[in-house]
């Protein structure tokens, strides 16, 4: 469906570099990455909005890196999108419609807006509407094109979280309609309730392609496990420890014993703050890993509260009220945490 190839660009002191990836017909393609990493401008690169310096974009198996915007047939939706104010609801879905000279404008402005779920405000103008209501007009209108990709910049950031979730609900049925769509977003939860492939952009560069389950289970360096909240994410060296099943984990001046099958060298490793024990002295127990550290913070989770520990290396330790009070946890208290080998997931 689309193919990119070695896309390269700049935009004043801002460079897309090298840039390759291919997204097949019928898939919901989310380009992630944090403000001002250059997913905007590569979706608008593609769309024929901005020039590229060198590479190849395929479209429908034609190269299409000199073709005319309006030739391309690619439908695009914003943020804020585009509606024409001085026009209906109506007059927006038509748009298109007129300036192909279709016939049978009427009956295709009500399908695609009864399809979009905006048929009962096609009277009205665009300042009238709710921010919902709005984007599921400029999607009718998308609709109506009759085109077969839509490219979407950020068009749920503005939408209230009511409004998020039912038009992430009509993205979804639109996708599965045979439409594919190319999504760029900065929320991951966004990116992983919509997408079956996720391509990660981190300073004009295009990091890691893969679906959302390898994404976020085995993120490839420290900004994606970061930018996706994963917490305790470590990048240092494995070595074997003789006459040992166990190895340590060297990062910096800690070691940390680990139960793994990845071969020595260079690795990551990502220790889940369920998976710690806090306590006011060192734990006789089977965890093989034991460190004395200061409580520098303390925050509300989603499930409990996490207690950040440093111990050489900020550690975040989940637990729960009751345990916050029964330990007397506080900032600037010495503590000891404690975690078996066995918790330690470790990638290469």
């Amino acid at each position: 469906m689309l193919s990119v190839e070695n896309l390269s660009l700049q935009v004043g002191n801002f460079n897309l570099s090298d840039i390759s990836f291919k997204v097949d017909k019928g898939d919901y393609f989310v380009l992630l990455g944090i403000s001002g990493a250059g997913k905007s401008l590569l979706l608008e690169s593609i769309a024929g909005l901005i020039e590229i310096n060198s590479g190849n974009i395929f479209l429908r198996e034609k190269n299409i890196f000199d073709e005319k915007i309006q030739n391309r047939n690619i439908s695009i939706v914003y943020q804020s999108s585009d509606l024409f104010p001085h026009m209906t609801v109506f007059e927006n879905i038509a748009y298109p419609l007129n300036c192909k000279k279709e016939s049978n404008i009427k009956e295709k402005v009500l399908k695609a807006a009864y399809h979009a779920g905006i048929a009962d405000k096609l009277d009205r103008k665009p300042e009238t509407l709710s921010g919902g209501e709005y984007q599921r007009a400029a999607i009718a209108r998308s609709l109506a094109a009759g085109n077969d990709i839509f490219f979407l910049d950020e068009p749920l950031s503005s939408l209230d979280s009511k409004s998020k979730s039912e038009l992430r609900a009509l993205l979804r049925k639109i996708n599965r309609s045979g439409i594919t769509i190319i999504h760029v977003t900065h929320d991951y939860e966004e990116a992983v309730s919509l997408a079956n492939k996720i391509g990660i952009i981190e300073n004009g560069k295009l990091t890691h392609v893969a679906a959302p389950e390898e994404i976020f289970k085995h993120p490839k360096s420290e900004f994606v496990a970061k930018f996706i909240g994963t917490k305790n994410f470590m990048r240092g060296k494995l070595k074997s420890i003789q006459n040992s099943d166990l190895k340590e984990f060297i990062f910096g001046e800690i070691k940390i014993f680990c139960l793994t099958d990845i071969p020595d060298g260079g690795a990551y490793l990502i220790i889940s703050p369920e998976e710690i024990v806090i306590s006011n002295q060192v734990q006789l127990s089977s965890s093989r890993n034991h460190f004395k550290g200061r409580i520098i913070d303390i925050a509300p989770a989603k499930l409990g509260i996490e207690v950040t520990v440093n111990i050489g290396y900020e550690l975040v330790v989940l637990v729960s009220f009751d345990a916050l009070s029964s330990l007397g946890l506080e900032i600037g208290k010495d503590v000891w945490i404690d975690f078996k080998a066995s918790s330690c997931k470790i990638y290469n």
